[in-house]
């Protein structure tokens, strides 16, 4: 693969609609930062594709893949050698939805009707291992998470709660810093103490965990 294309965000689009699939392939494909590695019709040609060696950064992946479901995908994938992150590009899911995709690992939950420009910048974010995830979805992803709380659990403090919340908003730190008022450095300091917290190593891991067990404090 030429150097400038392997610098690229490397691509693989799965959705079995093919005039939306190749509509996004082509736009993405022009995109200076991004390459398009593969597109897909299903979930056994994406699995095929990773499988004879294509290594997306991240994977657009529909949510409806017909008799398939995501998670199971996601576990397939696994086992074939995907290590990249997932963005669900969708018409819409569920609360319940919602939040079992995060747990499942999906870094991202995007609708379809939003603009190129939106899903542009939703790809960086997960690329970089952020998380991004609706804001129409925050409400019902905590009215419909049905979870037990621990009584040992670590206590969150206002300013835990304050960044998580603008983490499920997919922001990034400098972001961040700018809604609160502090140093970006304050930031990468909080969410380093949750991650110690709450016994995580990744974003990723901080939503799901803070979804699981902190949704009705937030």
């Amino acid at each position: 693969m030429p150097e400038a294309v392997s610098q690229r965000i490397q691509l693989l689009v799965v959705d079995d609609h093919a005039m939306f699939r190749d509509a996004i392939a082509e736009k993405l494909g022009k995109e200076p930062d991004m390459a398009v590695v593969g597109s897909c019709g299903s979930a056994a040609e994406a699995l095929q594709a990773i499988g004879e060696g294509a290594q997306p950064a991240v994977i657009l992946l529909d949510f409806d893949l017909g008799s398939g479901r995501v998670i199971d995908f996601l576990q397939d994938a696994r086992k074939v050698g995907f290590s990249g992150q997932v963005l669900v590009v969708t018409a819409g899911v569920s609360g319940r939805e919602a939040v079992e995709l995060i747990q499942a690992g999906v870094h991202g939950i995007l609708h379809k009707h939003n603009t190129q420009e939106t899903l542009c910048a939703v790809i960086r974010q997960v690329a970089a291992g952020e998380v991004f995830l609706e804001k129409s979805y925050l409400g019902s992803v905590f009215h419909d998470l049905d979870q037990t709380r621990l009584s040992d659990e670590p206590h969150l403090t206002d300013r835990d709660k304050a960044v998580l919340r603008l983490l499920f908003q997919g922001l990034a730190n400098k972001e961040i810093a700018s809604r609160l008022q502090v140093s970006e450095g304050a930031v990468k300091s909080a969410i380093s103490q949750l991650f110690q917290k709450l016994g995580v190593r990744t974003r990723a891991q901080l939503v799901k965990i803070a979804l699981e067990r902190y949704s009705d404090q937030l």
